[in-house]
């Protein structure tokens, strides 16, 4: 029985598009809370492969000018879920991706973009755009930050649902100068350091965690973490000043989506009883990648090519990785700089080092099921969620102590091991000794192969699922409603 309804306004959904976790999660949160007693309505830009997806569809309301263009606010059903689309053609029907060109230029009007999505969303869960209103509106990171804005600066006479904001990653903060603000069409009394002013400009991941209702990090490491000013992004001091309102709730994964024993994209399905099966993703792996083949332990990576995901030091290490007998295979995309360097390592080292540019969902699960451990040295990571398939599918995770990695991954010291409760292994700094020590570690405990396997089999017995995770959310939502 459904008694809560809540509008999770976000820039992206599994599988309608998707440029990080953030796409996910917002695909997975409406089943996963469902069983509490919640409906969740996802509401979404109208890029052109949304609107190609959406299928059978309803206006429910028109804009004449929508933060200056005209627009429609689409009612359909994806998933046999409901599905809200902001139709506003000069925002999004546009080649490219959500937030850049072909090119990788980000859109010139991103802020306004993703404004009038955040101004359609409190709309939307207000009652005043052609749909019963909502108990809860639901924001993800910055591009729907500024909905509790247009929620707090609404319409005073009207009730008001509550707001939650989600900081998927503190590092993408939407913001833009002074003369951004106008165009919001906020009064002027939002432009403050208590509504959507930031450093003399709007910052619209700001406007949202000041104004939300709660705050919540993908990860309770996170949320500890963003308190200090390595983490905190700027923000720092905002997030200490609303301690009371800020919990972290780790991702999940979608189980049905990820499962070694019926994932058709694998060469050699397998499940916990039977890791030798996976041998034969090994030989598939090897053979995407240009690897020649060998018993030794084969090192996967898979993510985006920036300095935050440490990839800066993992292209400093690989010499020291295939000279301890490890091979690599990347697939991952970012910095041209980064790119180079890994290609460079690939023609040092022909045969051990394989690198696809780009991204394939297929390819990336072939990885999990045939590579030996997945190296996630980042130097920040809100949650991560390529530590949590390793885990699945019995790829040993090796992560650096932070955020969610640290949440997750269960370090394989003498004491965890003799536990049986070991499940990767994490380092910290992340620098060459740390992430060469890490390394030196892994192939040895490779070379173990009881200990190894039991390492594998402990990470596959690991509940990731959303069951708990929708169960925190539903609870968050659900005291929300009490308190108004």
């Amino acid at each position: 029985m459904t008694d809560l309804t809540v509008l999770s306004v976000a820039s992206e959904c599994w599988p309608l598009v998707k440029t990080g976790g953030l796409a996910d999660v917002v695909g997975a949160l409406p089943a996963a809370v469902a069983p509490h007693g919640i409906a969740m309505t996802r509401f979404l830009p109208g890029y052109p492969a949304v609107m190609r997806a959406l299928g059978r569809k309803r206006t429910v309301h028109k804009y004449a000018a929508l933060l200056g263009t005209p627009a429609r606010i689409l009612a359909g059903r994806h998933d046999d879920r409901p599905i809200l689309v902001l139709d506003a053609p000069a925002f999004y029907d546009r080649d490219g991706g959500p937030y850049a060109d072909a090119m990788g230029r980000d859109w010139f009007d991103n802020g306004l973009r993703f404004a009038a999505l955040a101004k359609a969303g409190a709309d939307i869960a207000t009652g005043r755009a052609g749909v019963k209103a909502f108990d809860v509106l639901h924001a993800h990171d910055w591009q729907a930050g500024l909905a509790p804005a247009y929620l707090v600066y609404g319409d005073a006479s009207e009730r008001r649902p509550a707001s939650v904001m989600t900081v998927h990653n503190m590092a993408f903060q939407g913001y833009f100068g002074a003369d951004f603000f106008p165009r919001l069409e906020l009064p002027r009394t939002a432009f403050s350091i208590e509504g959507v002013e930031y450093h003399g400009g709007v910052g619209m991941l700001k406007a949202g965690m000041m104004l939300a209702d709660a705050i919540t990090t993908v990860s309770p490491g996170y949320a500890d973490e963003i308190r200090k000013p390595q983490f905190g992004m700027g923000l720092e001091g905002l997030i200490e000043g609303r301690q009371d309102r800020l919990s972290g709730i780790v991702n999940g994964i979608d189980t049905q989506q990820w499962n070694p024993a019926t994932d058709a994209a694998l060469a050699a399905p397998f499940t916990a009883k039977t890791l030798g099966a996976r041998m034969g993703n090994k030989r598939a792996v090897e053979a995407a990648f240009g690897l020649t083949p060998d018993h030794g332990p084969l090192f996967t990576v898979i993510s985006r090519l920036t300095w935050q995901k440490g990839m800066d030091v993992l292209i400093e290490v690989i010499d020291h990785l295939v000279g301890l007998g490890g091979r690599l295979a990347l697939l991952g995309t970012g910095d041209a700089a980064i790119e180079a360097g890994l290609h460079a390592a690939a023609a040092r080292h022909p045969g051990r080092v394989g690198i696809r540019i780009g991204y394939d969902e297929e390819l990336a699960h072939l990885l999990q099921g045939g590579a030996d451990a997945i190296l996630v040295p980042s130097r920040f990571e809100p949650c991560g969620l390529t530590q949590l398939y390793g885990l699945a599918y019995g790829c040993v995770p090796v992560v650096a102590r932070t955020g969610g990695l640290g949440d997750t991954v269960v370090d394989a010291n003498v004491a965890a091991i003799a536990a049986r409760a070991a499940t990767g292994i994490q380092f910290s700094p992340v620098n060459y000794e740390g992430l060469a020590d890490a390394i030196t570690r892994t192939i040895r405990l490779y070379g173990d192969a009881p200990t190894w396997r039991q390492i594998q089999r402990s990470g596959m017995a690991t509940d990731f699922s959303w069951a708990k995770s929708g169960a925190d959310y539903a609870a968050l939502y659900r005291g929300l409603k009490e308190q108004q």
